[in-house]
């Protein structure tokens, strides 16, 4: 008993605690790819330039924190990306048909866009089949109706411009406007973004809802023995996708106005790109918000980087892929030294 009790009291090292955050990896790498875009692009460390980046960060780190959050407990989403299409075309459409407030079409896509993700949630804790099948389904099934009601519906493949109704403007304020400090623009989507980041790392480590999270990811069986809701974890996570969907297909509606259908298929890989560089697993159980955030800023990074540095564009997926791959290896070798310290 002594000896247990000695273990329990045992205060961890500094190292041990940093090398145990899953967003170690993604750090480090974030301050080599900066570092290199810093001195090969001269226009890269400008305030104009950095307001860009953060943008661009912010368009795939909205989605990569809830999509983060779902990875930790052990799932997939590939609907993700066809789902943020589909709640901007539920909210023009509805308003532009029902000639309502746009604030009732984003309302209305809200309560859509969520049915999706519980839909999912539920489909996968009924059936017991992988996620990777269940939403490639989901994906399938948005991806037709996406096109099929808006030729249904527009007669083309694009919603009507919805820009002269009732309630576009404050809803624009709210989804897509540009705040200027110290004479630099700066979109709101950075603010949502770091919204969703604070929320999800207070979830994750300050609640019970955070320790059922990583418990279902960890050993579902072994969480459920325990007595905690496995299938409420797995439907809120899912829930929690189809919000960030929501919240960037509103941004998508109210930037442009208009909606192309078959947008937003593909990004669904980017998402899971950003939570996997940011140090969560594929198989569950380790993970942050923060990393997530970390792994958006380094998508950013590079696709502004790229631009800035006037290098040819069609490296962008090479570097994406490179990233991705030195990311793995490097948070695989940081939890083995973790483990080391132990």
């Amino acid at each position: 008993m002594t000896a247990l009790a000695d273990e329990r009291i045992l205060h961890s090292s500094p190292l041990r605690k940093l090398l145990s955050r899953p967003e170690l990896g993604s750090v480090v790498g974030a301050a080599a790819v900066f570092l290199f875009f810093a001195l090969a692009a001269d226009s890269f460390l400008k305030a104009s330039s950095l307001s860009t980046v953060l943008y661009a960060s912010s368009t795939i780190g909205i989605m990569a924190v809830p999509v983060a959050l779902l990875m930790i407990g052990g799932e997939f989403d590939l609907s993700a990306g066809v789902m943020v299409t589909s709640s901007a075309l539920v909210s023009s459409m509805f308003s532009f048909q029902m000639t309502a407030n746009v604030w009732v079409g984003v309302g209305v896509s809200l309560l859509v866009t969520l049915a999706v993700g519980a839909f999912n949630g539920f489909m996968l804790t009924r059936t017991k089949l992988p996620s990777f099948i269940i939403t490639l389904g989901t994906f399938l099934m948005l991806t037709g109706l996406n096109l099929g009601f808006t030729k249904l519906i527009s007669g083309t493949v694009s919603t009507k411009s919805i820009a002269d109704m009732e309630g576009f403007p404050s809803a624009h304020d709210v989804f897509a406007s540009t705040l200027t400090l110290g004479g630099v623009n700066f979109k709101i989507t950075i603010l949502w973004w770091f919204a969703l980041v604070a929320v999800a790392s207070w979830i994750l480590l300050r609640t019970r809802a955070g320790n059922w999270i990583f418990a279902v990811g960890g050993n579902q069986d072994a969480a459920r023995a325990v007595g905690v809701p496995v299938t409420r974890t797995k439907i809120g996570l899912y829930m929690g996708v189809a919000l960030g969907a929501w919240i960037s297909g509103q941004h998508l509606l109210f930037s442009y106005d208009v909606v192309q259908s078959g947008e937003g298929v593909g990004n669904e890989l980017i998402y899971i790109i950003a939570a996997v560089i940011g140090g969560c697993l594929i198989t569950g159980g380790h993970g942050s918000a923060v990393g997530s955030a970390v792994g958006a800023f380094l998508f950013g990074m590079t696709s502004k980087g790229i631009v800035f540095a006037e290098w040819n564009p069609d490296w962008f997926k090479f570097f994406l892929g490179a990233m991705l791959l030195l990311a793995t290896l490097l948070n695989a070798w940081v939890r083995k030294r973790a483990e080391a310290t132990k």
